[in-house]
């Protein structure tokens, strides 16, 4: 059946996944930057160089994101929620939600035995709704990224935001800095405030177990935490979060991008 490469070009990070026979065999995670075509080429030159691959040994390559377009070395493209949930398909069979945070916009995905997009809702309207929140309060905190999650489980008063624009979120935060208010309440705040909005896209339909996470959300441990206190329920989250949709992508290259689609409906 042969390789197969997945690319799912994100506003923040930049995904692949090389797949053979179905199977995952190496992925790479890259910063975005400024000239997606440019990370984008980095990224399949990555995975072909470390598995002593050349282009003419690959099957197809599939692109998603919002950059997809400007990968001109793909043989199609493909929209993002297909790929997410088609790869948490092959992941964990049982999924029937799945919750994807990104940088730029937060989508739960209802999923069919089979992964095909039985329905889906996404929140694109501010950065308080999506991944990007995080990274400006890590930004006003002057705490790295990934110093987030475990910072917030500390937090003993978490306190409450009562804007939902991020521009106002962001004074806000400032303002509590400047009140002494630790940085470990802000930042649980904070998840608590992201952690709402993602339920509040579940009410319309509901959530159907089993649930996943996966996205660059998923790696916050603090954010899955109030996640799961929120929809009051565990959340199954893969390995490496950030690359579901790029193997999404690798599988459905292997398929001639032959997806069975169900009719999704959205909200937003």
């Amino acid at each position: 059946m042969g390789w197969y490469v997945g690319v799912d070009i994100g506003s923040y990070t930049c995904k692949g996944a090389l797949t053979r026979d179905g199977t995952l065999v190496d992925s790479v995670v890259l910063p975005s930057g400024t000239d997606y075509s440019r990370t984008g080429w980095q990224l399949l030159e990555g995975l072909l160089s470390r598995n002593h691959l050349s282009p003419r040994d690959l099957g197809a390559v599939v692109a998603t994101g919002n950059g997809a377009k400007r990968a001109d070395f793909a043989d199609a493209f493909v929209a993002d929620i297909i790929c997410s949930a088609r790869g948490i398909n092959v992941l964990a069979p049982s999924v029937r939600t799945l919750i994807d945070i990104g940088s730029q916009s937060t989508q739960v995905i209802w999923v069919d035995e089979v992964g095909r997009v039985a329905h889906f809702a996404s929140n694109e309207k501010c950065a308080t709704g999506s991944g990007r929140f995080l990274q400006v309060m890590a930004n006003v905190l002057r705490v790295r990224l990934e110093e987030v999650g475990p910072l917030s489980l500390t937090a003993r008063h978490p306190v409450t935001f009562t804007t939902g624009c991020a521009v106002f979120g962001e004074s806000e935060a400032i303002t509590r800095v400047s009140e002494g208010v630790p940085k470990e309440d802000i930042l649980a705040g904070v998840h608590r405030s992201l952690a709402e909005k993602i339920g509040s896209l579940t009410r319309g339909r509901g959530l159907e177990r089993a649930c996943a996470l996966c996205g660059g959300g998923a790696l916050d441990t603090g954010l899955v935490r109030s996640i799961e206190e929120q929809l009051a329920t565990k959340l199954f989250v893969p390995p490496d979060p950030q690359i579901v949709t790029a193997l999404g992508a690798a599988l459905l290259a292997m398929k001639g991008h032959d997806v069975p689609r169900a009719e999704p409906e959205a909200d937003s």
